[in-house]
């Protein structure tokens, strides 16, 4: 007889995905390396924007990545300091210090987490193509964009060192995909530029890296409803901006790996991210788009572990070889980002033979999307705008859907009319002129079986539409009402009035 124990089920951890062969552990390594150096000087640049010492920036990096990589519902995604939350928190640092900017990154991370359980994921279904597409163009415009001060009133060395950095990126892949394309770019450069001793902006030059790990403590801010009420709407608009580029971004990771990801998780471990870096003097940040692309696209990482090694790279960059990591040449970088651009770029959408088939709605929302982003610098508010564009568009498309079509039967006594389309607030407007009020017979029948209901407003139309009838003294009945849209119809038929 067996003992109970023996009848228990066995529990197996499973094997860690980037454990399945040595290729791809290999290549997790080397695109974790690759992002870390790509993340240090754009950290550093988005101190910089919030007006704090560079090391804040950094550290937010690397407790980020770390932290998103275990909690994250997207596997491979680099979450690091951003420009867009450096741009939302710089005021309030400005006007009252790092203290209270610590406590709102906390605080952001208490909303995130808060909306991330209450589903806000579930708004991504919203999100038409269209915005999508433009989302991606727009950021690759931004990134882009980002690098043009780089090649601004610098010496002529750097112009022939990104041109090389390019050719690097193109050609190496043809000769062997072992080692990434952007590491070798960056390994070659720097050594040519210290070797010969050529004198160009380095990674050095945009601040100090940090020489220790940050210490974990409560931000210096007293803790009184005042502080509260000062840090609530910066935490608030942090929070939410956050949270619409880690989803988005998610989103596109999906698309590029042909794999689903968890939104929720994903919502709720920003938050936790977010409050981790808070209580270690971080500026907090979301997910980078940018490294994300050289993680997943360039460097073809898909695993955990990638995010994990960008994180603690970066710190083992910065604290053991921040001298050799300060002579980078900012060019390698650049390169490596101008070829992120190119490669984030959706090409097929703005082709000739696109666009002439495209309906001329969609383009105009991806073309608004993409404008938007470019104007404000602000992804989030570009997919905002975008999103509210497509509505109107489709409300304005479907709005005229609803038809009436009516059939007098051969005596007249009767008049049989059918209405067709999807009945809203927009679409249920015209519906109550689509009748002959004057000239129907006394018996009204309107058969609904091909149309529904989806709002109060197209049930007080069908009420204008009974009282004008019932007016002149005519009898209406309405059939063919499906289930949904029978039970509103009887719930709100004769109450949307006051009577008056």
């Amino acid at each position: 007889m067996s003992s109970p124990l023996s009848a228990a089920p066995r529990f197996r951890m499973s094997k860690p995905d980037w454990l399945a062969s040595p290729k791809v552990l290999r290549t997790e390594v080397l695109a974790g390396l690759v992002v870390a150096l790509a993340l240090i000087p754009e950290a550093i640049s988005f101190s910089i924007i919030a007006g704090v010492d560079p090391s804040i920036g950094l550290f937010a990096s690397f407790t980020m990545a770390v932290v998103i990589s275990v909690v994250g519902g997207r596997k491979a995604m680099i979450s690091a300091a951003t420009g867009a939350v450096a741009l939302v928190i710089a005021p309030l640092n400005h006007e009252y210090g790092l203290g209270y900017l610590v406590a709102a990154v906390i605080l952001a991370g208490v909303f995130q987490v808060i909306l991330g359980a209450l589903g806000v994921a579930r708004l991504m279904r919203f999100v038409p193509r269209s915005v999508m597409v433009g989302f991606v163009n727009a950021l690759a415009v931004l990134i882009f964009m980002a690098q043009v001060p780089e090649m601004h009133d610098v010496p002529w060395a750097v112009y022939p060192l990104i041109a090389a950095g390019l050719a690097l990126m193109v050609f190496f892949p043809k000769v062997t995909k072992v080692v990434p394309a952007p590491l070798v770019s960056i390994i070659v450069l720097t050594v040519i530029t210290v070797a010969a001793g050529i004198a160009v902006p380095t990674v050095g030059d945009k601040g100090e890296l940090p020489s220790s790990l940050p210490v974990p403590g409560l931000p210096d801010v007293p803790f009184t409803m005042d502080t509260l009420t000062t840090i609530a709407p910066y935490a608030l608009a942090m929070a939410l901006v956050g949270l619409m580029e880690s989803l988005m971004t998610a989103k596109l990771v999906d698309d590029i790996t042909d794999t689903r990801s968890n939104k929720t998780r994903e919502s709720v471990g920003q938050g936790i991210a977010n409050i981790v870096t808070g209580f270690f003097g971080g500026m907090g940040g979301c997910a980078m788009i940018g490294q994300t692309m050289i993680n997943v696209k360039v460097s073809g990482a898909r695993t955990r572990l990638s995010t994990f090694l960008a994180g603690s790279f970066l710190m083992v960059l910065c604290i053991v070889f921040g001298p050799v990591v300060s002579d980078i040449p900012m060019a390698a970088l650049v390169a490596v980002m101008v070829m992120v651009s190119v490669g984030t770029f959706d090409w097929h959408s703005v082709r000739p033979r696109t666009l002439k088939r495209m309906p001329l709605g969609e383009t105009v929302v991806m073309a608004i999307t993409v404008i938007v982003v470019v104007a404000t610098d602000n992804l989030a508010v570009g997919v905002v705008v975008g999103s509210v564009t497509a509505m109107i568009i489709f409300a304005k498309r479907v709005a005229h859907l609803a038809n009436v079509s009516g059939v007098v039967d051969p005596d007249g006594k009767q008049v049989v009319y059918s209405v067709t389309g999807e009945l809203f607030f927009a679409s249920s407007n015209d519906l109550v002129h689509q009748f002959d009020y004057k000239d129907d017979p006394d018996d009204v029948v309107i058969d609904m079986s091909g149309t529904h209901i989806w709002d109060a407003s197209s049930v007080a139309a069908l009420d204008a539409i009974e009282t004008k009838y019932a007016q002149r003294g005519k009898k209406v009945t309405f059939t063919g009402l499906n289930e949904p849209s029978a039970d509103m119809h009887e719930r709100l038929a004769g109450q949307l009035t006051g009577g008056h």
